[in-house]
């Protein structure tokens, strides 16, 4: 080997050893910090900045009582961040998040703190979370014991918001320092759109008629033919209960019915637009809207948003799908039409466009906002 190749191979194998070692310093710094972290306060600057000029004026003038002041000022120091270690140290915690929340409303994240010391107390606990407003504090947490508290916050745009990092923090026992330590807790909170908008009724029957205003509601209490009975599952119509049977079995059972396939109402969501604007969030909020109604008179519903579709059902669990879906849904300007596995002389369909339109049953949105919107 040359030695200019020689020494090119020297080059390259301490670049690569600098790198290592610049990494595992990034990986072992962000280690450290989510280890614990000290925040200066107001008072906490004061007195280090004091501390720093006793001292100076002590070594210059070799005065007693300055170092006398300087150990005090030295020793309330260290015990305050022994005392705030000692207070967010050994601490599990444990959050629980509801599986979905309505956009405007208050969401209340509960959170289970346990204290795992043997003999000391933790106090003045704060705990919070990254991108949420919200702050849980608790005044005392016994050695051994477990305390609830919880952090009410509000979310004006509906979509999936990302949970990880819980920082417990404390300013005890002096507020001369905020000392903190990071617990990784992924979960996410899923914020659904408003879904108590008024619209009117979607025209019933096949195909969408000439005529356009308020149509009324469909018969209700169509249920098909009673086919057996069946154990409760969540979501199922109360009205369908068997009390007589589940008396008997001491267990909830409901009667099951043949559906027509046809009663099925399905909403197809036009997915063309921007994500984020009002007019889409309009169309997100009415198809929400149109689904809660069709849940609270017992009817089946489905809904087909892009590539994403739920089959028809009733009841709060199917409204729940329904929800969860809409919360993720995202809008693009090149969105490709809604594609319902059924024939779109069947379906409502919710667009800002006209595109495709007279293939439907009915048609809401905001070119149709004005053609009689009211709440039935």
């Amino acid at each position: 080997m040359s030695p200019l190749g020689w020494i090119g191979d020297q080059v390259r194998w301490a670049w690569c050893v600098a790198g290592r070692g610049r990494s595992a310093l990034a990986t072992a710094w962000l280690r450290l910090r989510a280890w614990r972290r000290v925040r200066f306060t107001a008072g906490g600057t004061v007195l280090s900045v004091g501390a720093l000029a006793v001292g100076l004026a002590a070594i210059n003038t070799a005065n007693n009582l300055l170092y006398l002041l300087l150990g005090a000022m030295l020793g309330l120091i260290a015990v305050s961040s022994w005392l705030s270690e000692q207070a967010i140290r050994s601490l599990d915690v444990r959050r629980h998040a509801p599986r979905g929340i309505t956009v405007g409303h208050e969401v209340r994240l509960v959170y289970d703190v346990a204290n795992r010391k043997a003999r000391l107390s933790s106090v003045a606990i704060e705990l919070r979370e990254e991108g949420l407003p919200g702050t849980a504090f608790l005044a005392r947490v016994p050695p051994g014991a477990e305390v609830t508290t919880r952090s009410i916050n509000r979310f004006v745009r509906r979509g999936i918001y990302p949970l990880g990092t819980v920082t417990i923090s404390t300013s005890f026992p002096f507020g001369l320092f905020f000392k903190e330590r990071d617990v990784e807790i992924p979960a996410e909170l899923v914020v659904w759109p408003r879904h108590d908008r008024p619209v009117r009724t979607p025209f019933s029957g096949s195909g969408r008629p000439r005529a356009r205003g308020i149509a009324r509601d469909p018969a209700m209490g169509t249920r098909g033919d009673y086919r057996t009975l069946r154990p409760y599952r969540p979501g199922d119509d109360p009205k369908d209960i068997h009390w007589r049977t589940s008396a008997r079995l001491d267990t909830p059972v409901v009667r099951e019915y043949d559906r027509d396939a046809s009663e099925s109402l399905w909403i197809c969501l036009d997915l063309m637009g921007e994500t984020g604007s009002d007019a889409t969030e309009e169309l997100v909020e009415m198809a929400a809207s149109i689904a809660a109604r069709a849940a609270m008179e017992g009817k089946r519903f489905g809904i087909v948003a892009g590539r994403r579709i739920i089959p028809p059902g009733a009841g709060p669990g199917q409204l729940e799908a329904v929800l969860h879906v809409l919360a993720r849904v995202r809008f693009r300007p090149d969105a490709a039409p809604p594609a319902p596995p059924v024939d779109p002389g069947r379906c409502v369909l919710v667009t800002s466009s006209a595109r495709g339109s007279d293939m439907y049953r009915d048609v809401l949105g905001a070119p149709a906002a004005t053609l009689g919107e009211s709440a039935a």
